[in-house]
């Protein structure tokens, strides 16, 4: 069988530039209020503790509650996107995201809140889900849709850092409710606008594809797989428990592969991985972005514990690396991109990336930083050509599935990157400390650690996209390879 081209054909006739340029705007605000919240409820944690009375364990549900939902539904909302119609999946989770929003403002327990936030994940996880399938059936020629993936990137490198500055702003001015609060007045506005403004699409509808086994596998599978990662942090990467769910949550996977080989309308069709560039985009993600978070949550840890910053001075010492890798992304991804291909382009980044983990392993950086922030902004190239390249292979009935599938990748690699170099990073700061080293020396070894893993998981994304990744990502894999 031959790989379906991309998400939609480059001779159908394209939207007016206003009507799109205006959908365009609607996807990105939309998601950038979902990748907000991301990160802003981690500076209100405190504040959440202390008013509602969490231990330190329980604290760590209104962040892992979310992730789960949330990584573990983007697959299958993508799907539903194709068999509903994306449209209609887009504004019922933000939606749901925005009444989650307001619930967990109202929370006055702690299951109250922690139930709310998985509501959010799963809201987040529908809109997000085919938010970038989306994108890529409005803009079909390939300079504009690499263009419009460059500034949907810029949203998801810039949210994050805006989302500990405005969480800090909020919660030391106000309080930690209004993190929620402000989610009424954007969600409600993106929703009308949504409704208005995008074109509205038609799926063959459930029967032609509702995989109700193989949804029930995958999502088990997902939920299982980030509960048990997360959890590594309390019980360790060698407990029974960890062992245990996780080996149940790669028989989960396997089960799901297998029903997807067999069924007559599979969940995820496996034809798309027939397409070198979509199974080899999702492995470099993966791995990328498991490095990458390595940036975002160590040096946020690095500026507070070892030199002393406070939330809002952490949220903006962050923001210069989030607008180097925005400007980027939306100013020189598309360009580049169209003059020597993505995969020159994402080479590039890769390199760029591994140089600056590698000097970050060498911490205090000092007045080297300016390096650093320039290296750091290789992430804008990297975000920008992985997009393109993971959906290049998807035809239009299967671009919310190639949309939620990337998603999930992007999900599960942060999840594991968190886990694991946090991990290696405490285990290494407490060795140091227990043979004597001063508690700012120990910290400090625990994070060279953590960035030398890192910049080993960035290498190994830029071998394998070299050697798996095809030049041209127009031109289809005819041969299935």
């Amino acid at each position: 069988m031959t790989t379906h081209a991309p998400a939609a054909p480059d001779t159908a006739p394209a939207a007016p530039a206003r009507p799109r340029a205006l959908a365009l705007a609607v996807l990105c605000a939309s998601m950038l209020m979902i990748v907000l919240d991301g990160s802003i409820v981690t500076v209100a944690l405190p504040a959440i503790q202390d008013d509602l009375h969490f231990s330190p364990a329980d604290l760590t549900w209104t962040v892992n509650a979310y992730l789960i939902a949330f990584g573990g539904l983007l697959l299958l909302a993508g799907r539903l996107g194709d068999l509903i119609g994306r449209k209609r999946v887009f504004v019922a989770g933000l939606a749901l995201f925005t009444a989650a929003s307001l619930l967990c403002a109202v929370a006055t327990g702690q299951g109250m809140l922690i139930a709310a936030r998985f509501l959010q994940g799963v809201g987040g996880a529908m809109a997000s889900s085919v938010s970038l399938g989306m994108v890529v059936t409005l803009f079909p020629e390939p300079g504009e849709r690499g263009r419009a993936i460059g500034a949907f990137s810029f949203v998801g490198a810039a949210g994050a850092s805006i989302g500990q500055v405005l969480g800090g702003v909020l919660t030391q001015a106000l309080s930690w409710h209004w993190i929620f609060l402000i989610n009424l007045p954007l969600g409600l506005a993106a929703v009308l606008l949504a409704v208005r403004v995008l074109a509205a699409d038609h799926g063959p509808g459930l029967r032609a594809g509702a995989d109700a086994l193989g949804a029930a596998l995958i999502t088990a599978a997902l939920m299982l797989g980030i509960y048990t990662i997360v959890g590594t942090g309390a019980h360790g990467w060698t407990s029974a428990r960890t062992l245990g769910l996780g080996a149940l949550s790669l028989a989960l996977l396997a089960a799901f592969l297998l029903r997807q080989a067999r069924a007559a309308q599979p969940l995820l069709p496996l034809r798309m991985f027939r397409s070198r560039n979509v199974s080899g985009a999702n492995a470099v993600q993966l791995l990328t972005i498991s490095g990458m978070f390595a940036f975002q949550i160590l040096v946020a840890l690095y500026l507070q514990q070892v030199l002393g910053y406070g939330a809002a001075a952490t949220g903006l010492a962050m923001l210069p690396a989030a607008v180097a890798i925005g400007a980027v992304s939306l100013l020189l991804s598309a360009r580049l991109g169209a003059r020597f291909g993505e995969r020159a382009v994402l080479l590039v980044g890769l390199a760029m990336l591994v140089v600056a983990l590698g000097l970050l392993a060498r911490l205090p950086v000092d007045a080297d930083y300016p390096v650093h922030l320039l290296l750091i902004g290789g992430g804008g190239l990297v975000l920008s050509a992985l997009a393109v390249l993971g959906m290049s292979g998807a035809g239009p009935q299967d671009a919310g599935t190639a949309s939620g599938l990337f998603n999930t990748t992007q999900q599960v690699g942060g999840a594991l990157g968190v886990a694991v170099l946090t991990t290696l990073a405490d285990g290494r700061a407490g060795a140091l400390a227990a043979a004597g080293h001063p508690a700012a020396e120990a910290l400090t070894g625990g994070f060279r650690l953590a960035f030398t893993v890192a910049a080993g998981l960035l290498s190994v994304a830029l071998v394998l996209a070299a050697v798996v990744l095809r030049p041209d990502v127009n031109s289809m894999d005819k041969s299935g390879n």
